[in-house]
């Protein structure tokens, strides 16, 4: 028995904690195993998945414990009756009509009781309260038709019981009250649009590839009803840790990611999907983070889109997340519009679906810097290794062009070179790491 308690005492002094300490912990941390940086330095074990924020569904992942203020949410009784499950709503609906028909019933009982209609009930020249009301069961049943105006006609309350038409004013009254909340609960409850945002999609992963000689952070949104959403806006947040310059640790930080909020680009006509596009420049978090930097990271990218229902007008909310390993360096979206015979058409097979592009793996302020020191030509693309085809008739007669004058053909001459070729800046790029597995 000693050997037995001295054995669990040396295993209690190893990872640090007192026999009477491991009582006192919570269940969850007794049974999880304590690392230390000893453990951490003989293995390093493989990266787990994180726990998310957001769930992919939009569901928040935060569970509120040891409220002591409970009081709070009875201070806003029709709020909390909405947010309950399906089945307790159902269940306090019932309980408050069959609750308050029992009352007023046992109240209706008791006038029977103390004016003596019980017992003198069944003479005749006996006036009630109310007629043929000679027990619990039918003073009960006189309730519920007065309350829920049935009127079957054969209990009816006489003139001679003024205290009978007093509880008759003060039934109806609060039948009404009663009414008109339950039946409120239940209607907000089932216009709730949240199962309109069901049909509004999120792409699974977002990517990360260069736009107009910018790098640029991209996920795609879609709607599947033909009802669209009115005044559409979308917004995005980082969720990571950080610890400021003082030493204090701020555990899932937020902060702002840009799409479009100063020049109106978050505001969306969402007929079609639409990839939403976050320019990365010096306002992001994202601005000297490079490819590799990237893979060390531990954050978490919050969307929310907001609108209101064409077919109601209540304001609809939609969420997802992206974790690190779901935002994915040189990556493109495959488009899904296509033009046919007098109509546009979406192929959401192709939603989710992406390629990969030539990308640096640098820094998007590495990739400014190169950028400033020589500016690119216009018509020279920065990563396509081919030059794209046209097909378009108006671009066609655009390439034929009017001939050049004499002085113009002079100055083409100075200038030292056609159009086909690239100027030193252009070349300085090529120095520039594209990413792992992409074709140079």
């Amino acid at each position: 028995m000693s050997g037995g308690s001295r054995v669990l005492m040396d295993h209690n002094m190893e990872i640090g904690v007192t026999p009477a300490q491991v009582k006192k912990l919570p269940k969850h941390m007794r049974d999880a195993q304590i690392s230390t940086e000893r453990t951490h330095l003989i293995s390093d074990p493989a990266r787990k998945p994180r726990q998310r924020y957001v769930q992919k569904d939009g569901k928040c992942n935060v569970h509120h414990g040891n409220v002591q203020e409970t009081y709070r949410y009875l201070s806003d009784l029709f709020t909390t009756l909405v947010d309950l499950r399906w089945r307790l709503s159902l269940f306090i609906f019932t309980l408050v009509y069959i609750v308050n028909w029992l009352f007023f019933g046992f109240l209706w009982w008791l006038i029977a009781l103390i004016r003596g209609d019980l017992v003198h009930g069944d003479e005749d020249d006996w006036t009630p309260c109310v007629e043929n009301l000679n027990s619990f069961v039918s003073a009960f049943l006189f309730s519920i038709e007065t309350e829920t105006t049935i009127g079957y006609g054969y209990r009816v309350i006489t003139e001679k019981c003024p205290e009978g038409i007093i509880l008759l004013l003060v039934q109806a009254i609060l039948g009404s009250i009663v009414n008109a909340m339950m039946v409120g609960c239940m209607f907000v409850k089932i216009s709730q649009p949240k199962n309109r945002a069901e049909t509004l999609m999120f792409s699974h992963k977002a990517v990360i590839s260069v736009r107009d000689n910018k790098m640029c952070l991209m996920f795609r949104v879609g709607d599947l009803r033909n009802s669209h959403i009115v005044e559409a806006s979308i917004r995005a947040k980082l969720i990571r840790s950080q610890q400021t310059k003082e030493g204090e640790f701020i555990p899932l930080n937020q902060t702002d990611i840009n799409i479009g909020f100063d020049t109106g680009d978050d505001r969306l006509f969402l007929v079609s999907p639409l990839i939403i596009s976050h320019e990365i420049n010096e306002k992001s978090p994202f601005w000297e983070m490079t490819l590799a930097q990237m893979e060390k990271e531990e954050f978490e990218i919050v969307v929310i889109l907001e609108g209101m229902v064409e077919a109601t007008g209540m304001t609809c909310q939609a969420r997802s997340s992206y974790l690190d390993t779901e935002v994915l360096w040189g990556y493109r979206f495959t488009p899904v519009l296509s033009l046919e015979k007098g109509f546009y058409e979406v192929d959401y097979n192709n939603f989710h679906e992406i390629y990969e592009t030539n990308t640096p793996t640098c820094s998007a302020k590495e990739l400014a810097a190169k950028l400033r020191e020589g500016p690119l030509l216009p018509q020279l693309t920065l990563f396509s290794p081919e030059p794209k085809m046209h097909t378009f008739d108006t671009l066609d007669s655009m390439s034929e062009g009017d001939p050049l004058s004499p002085d113009e053909e002079k100055e083409e001459r100075d200038s030292g070179g056609d159009k086909g070729e690239t100027n030193g800046s252009a070349a300085a790029l090529e120095d520039l790491p594209l990413a792992d597995g992409l074709p140079d």
